[in-house]
């Protein structure tokens, strides 16, 4: 009998309140391990984020895993991730939401492109939506003057670039700035290099702020039209509107005070209470949806309930 070969890649999944989605995802991942053999061999991690829908029930099992780690409380998507991509040693790590679906195409593809070129340093698939349709994953990185001009929607008269690449149909392989967390696979080497996710994101930014240190650091990030990947989106925080707008807009301050300063971020908190949520509130009595106004209101209470941090944090040492 021979022995188990040494995980080539390492799947890192952050779960929370995924349920179904991620029983779905995992049954993927058994069935791409079954086609690829020992091909490219996978060390799966589930990081669950205090789940209450009996997520981690039932999980569908493969060769090495799922290893489950089950946090009492909700830590965050980046500081998750750095806790599952802890538990292994592939020269690889994959990050994939809950929320996709994989095959073994997909993942031979993606880590022979990965590991073929040593200038790169991170690779994206090609996200499909359930018609089958390509999703505009792909980002710019965000300079201070897109990241004011978004926040008063400037990029919808076309006055400041858009943060996603919605212009380019996403068909060819590319450089690009960065790609999105939901599959971003890293050299670990890198990852390591980098000092993992800023765990300071709670969630958003935290992929578009590892991507611009990979390309700081010399490496390239690129968009893979040829691995194409099911992906539904937001998946697992359709249902918390309050709490993702709140974490929205606290983390592009965040990345705002990082890479661009005080200023910057000083001017996106003035925007989040004093344009982009009014705008929102309108937009949600124009849509004569009562709920939807509700829920952008308590996530403007949320951002000012953790404004007292966040000012401190702007105040304090702007890079990592």
């Amino acid at each position: 009998m021979t022995a188990d070969p040494t995980p080539a890649l390492d799947v890192v999944i952050v779960n929370w309140n995924g349920g179904a989605l991620l029983r779905a995802c995992l049954a993927s991942l058994a069935t791409a391990e079954h086609d690829l053999g020992d091909a490219l061999a996978l060390r799966v991690v589930v990081v669950d984020n205090a789940s209450r829908d009996g997520s981690l029930e039932d999980l569908p099992s493969l060769r090495h895993g799922p290893t489950v780690i089950a946090n009492p409380d909700n830590h965050g998507f980046g500081r998750a991730c750095n806790a599952g991509a802890a538990r292994g040693i592939a020269p690889a790590i994959l990050f994939l939401n809950p929320d996709a679906r994989i095959t073994a195409r997909s993942l031979a593809g993606a880590h022979a492109a990965l590991m073929a070129d040593p200038g790169t340093g991170i690779v994206g698939a090609q996200l499909l939506d359930e018609a089958g349709r390509v999703q505009r994953c792909c980002a710019r990185r965000p300079s201070a003057a897109s990241l004011v001009g978004q926040a008063l929607l400037l990029d919808r008269a076309r006055l400041v670039p858009s943060h996603f690449m919605t212009e380019w149909d996403h068909a060819e392989d590319r450089a690009v700035d960065q790609v999105m967390g939901a599959f971003l696979m890293i050299r670990r080497s890198l990852f390591a290099a980098l000092g993992g996710f800023d765990e300071r994101f709670f969630v958003y930014y935290e992929d578009v702020d590892l991507c611009a240190r990979a390309w700081d650091a010399g490496l390239s990030v690129r968009h893979l039209a040829g691995v194409a990947v099911r992906h539904e989106g937001q998946g697992t925080t359709r249902a918390a509107k309050a709490h993702r707008l709140a974490c929205f807009l606290e983390s592009q301050i965040r990345y705002a005070a990082k890479h661009h300063g005080r200023a910057t971020a000083l001017a996106l908190v003035a925007t989040a209470f004093g344009a982009q949520v009014p705008m929102r509130l309108v937009q949600a009595l124009a849509r004569r949806s009562p709920g939807e106004a509700r829920e952008t209101w308590r996530g403007a209470g949320l951002l000012a309930r953790a404004l007292p941090g966040l000012m401190r944090a702007i105040a304090g040492p702007s890079r990592r």
